[in-house]
C-alpha cells in the first residue's frame, strides 16, 4: 500500500468511527428528554465492547479458510499479534463497521431497555451474528462465492447492504418484538425532544458515510473512488426529495427530521451498490428508497411492533431496496444494463439468507437475555425517566434560581 492509499485508509477509518457518535446524536435527539443519556450510551457502549471483541477474535472470525465454514477460527490471530501494519489498518477499518452495525440496532428499543442487558445482547449478537455474516459476505464465505457456485454473477455488497443494513434491520425487528411496546405507544405520541441534536447527528452520519462507502477503495481499486463518492452524494440528495414529497402528500408538511431520514434512506440504499451504478441510476435509487421508507415506517403502527426509531423502516427496507436494485441496474450485469436475471437471483438469495438468519438469531439471543437477566426496565421507571434510573444522570440539568 503506497502512502496515498494509507492516508486515505486512515481518514476513512476515522470517518466511519465518527459515525457512531453521530448516530448517538441522531438517535438521542429523537427520544424523550429523560431517555437521551440511555439512548446515547447504547452507542457508546457498543464502541467499547465491539471494539475490544473485534481486536481479540472478531477479526479472525470474520475470515474463513473455506467457503462452507460458518465462521473463522477465533484463535487464528488472537488479539492480532501476527498482523502487519497494513493488515492492522484494514482491521481497524472493518472494526468500525462492526461497531456501527450493532449500535444501529439500539434504535429499535429506545426508552425501555436496561443498559446491562443491551451490552450482553450486543456482545452475543456480534459473536454469533455479525462476525459470521461478515465472513460469509466479505471474508471468503459462501455468499462471496455464491455466484461462482451457481454459474451466475458474484453477489455485490460493496459497503454493507447485507452485512450492515439488512443485518441490523432484521435484528432490530426481532429485538423490538422481544421488548414489546413502550408505555402509551401510538402514532404521534412519542415526539423528538431535540430536533437540532438529531440534525447534528445526521450531519455527522452524512459526513462519515463518504468514508463508509469509499474507504474500501484504499485497500483495492482506487479507480472507482470518484463514482463511489458521486453515487453516495446523488442517492442521499434524491432520498431527501423522495421522502419530503411523500411526507407533504401524507401529512401536509415536510419536516426537517423527514428530510434527514430521507437522506439516510438514500445512503442506506446506495451502500451495497455505490461502486456498481452510474450517477443517474443512483439518483433514481435514492428517490425510490426515500419514497418506500417514508411509507415503510408506518408499518409498525399497522402491524403492532414498536420499532422506536424506525430502524426497520430505514435500514432493513432501504437495505433491501439497494441490494435488490443491483439486480436490475448494476453496471454490466443488471437486467436492464447488459445482464440478465442472474444478478437479481444471487442478490435475492443473499438478502433473504442474511435477513432470516439475523432475525431468528437475534430473537433467540434477545429472549435468552430477557429470560435470565431481564431486558426491559419497569414501566414505572420508564415513565419516571430511564436516564436517572439506569445511569444516574440527566441529559439536561437545569439549576433553579
Amino acid at each position: 500500500m503506497d502512502t496515498g492509499h494509507m492516508v486515505w485508509a486512515v481518514m476513512a477509518t476515522a470517518l466511519v468511527l465518527f459515525m457512531t457518535p453521530g448516530l448517538a446524536f441522531f438517535y438521542g435527539g429523537l427520544v424523550k428528554a429523560k431517555s437521551v443519556i440511555s439512548m446515547m450510551m447504547m452507542s457508546i457502549g457498543s464502541i467499547g465492547l465491539i471494539g475490544v471483541l473485534w481486536i481479540l477474535f472478531g477479526d479472525s472470525m470474520s475470515r474463513v479458510a473455506n467457503p462452507g465454514d460458518f465462521a473463522g477460527n477465533p484463535f487464528g490471530d488472537f488479539a492480532l499479534v501476527a498482523a502487519d501494519n497494513e493488515r492492522l489498518l484494514q482491521s481497524a477499518f472493518a472494526a468500525s463497521f462492526a461497531i456501527i452495525t450493532v449500535a444501529l440496532i439500539s434504535g429499535a428499543i429506545a426508552d425501555r431497555a436496561k443498559f446491562g442487558a443491551w451490552m450482553v445482547f450486543a456482545g452475543l449478537y456480534a459473536v454469533l451474528v455479525y462476525f459470521p455474516v461478515s465472513a460469509w459476505v466479505w471474508g471468503g464465505g459462501w455468499i462471496q462465492h455464491l455466484g461462482e457456485s451457481l454459474g451466475l454473477p458474484d453477489v455485490i455488497d460493496y459497503a454493507g447492504g447485507l452485512v450492515v443494513e439488512i443485518n441490523s434491520g432484521a435484528a432490530a425487528l426481532a429485538l423490538a418484538l422481544v421488548l414489546g411496546k413502550r408505555v402509551n405507544f401510538g402514532k404521534g405520541v412519542h415526539q423528538p425532544h431535540n430536533v437540532p441534536l438529531t440534525l447534528i447527528g445526521f450531519g455527522i452520519l452524512w459526513f462519515g458515510w463518504f468514508g463508509f462507502n469509499a474507504g474500501a477503495a484504499a485497500f483495492g481499486d482506487m479507480s472507482t473512488i470518484g463514482v463511489i463518492f458521486m453515487n453516495t452524494f446523488a442517492s442521499s440528495a434524491a432520498g431527501i426529495l423522495g421522502w419530503i414529497v411523500i411526507e407533504k402528500f401524507k401529512d401536509g408538511k415536510a419536516t426537517s427530521v423527514g428530510a434527514a431520514s430521507g437522506a439516510v434512506a438514500g445512503l442506506v440504499a446506495i451502500t451495497p451498490s455505490c461502486a456498481n451504478l452510474t450517477p443517474g441510476w443512483s439518483l433514481l435509487l435514492g428517490a425510490i428508497a426515500g419514497i418506500i421508507s417514508a411509507y415503510a415506517i408506518e408499518l409498525k403502527f399497522k402491524l403492532g411492533f414498536d420499532d422506536s426509531l424506525d430502524v426497520v423502516g430505514l435500514h432493513l427496507v432501504a437495505g433491501l431496496v439497494g441490494t435488490l436494485y443491483l439486480g436490475f441496474f448494476a453496471t454490466g450485469t443488471g437486467l436492464f444494463t447488459g445482464g440478465d436475471l442472474g444478478q437479481l437471483a444471487v442478490q435475492l438469495i443473499a438478502a433473504l439468507a442474511v435477513l432470516v438468519y439475523s432475525f431468528f438469531a437475534a430473537l433467540i439471543i434477545g429472549f435468552t437475555v430477557d429470560k435470565f437477566i431481564g431486558f426491559r426496565i419497569h414501566s414505572d421507571d420508564e415513565l419516571a425517566g430511564i436516564d436517572t434510573v439506569v445511569h444516574g444522570e440527566l441529559g439536561y440539568a437545569l439549576e433553579a434560581d
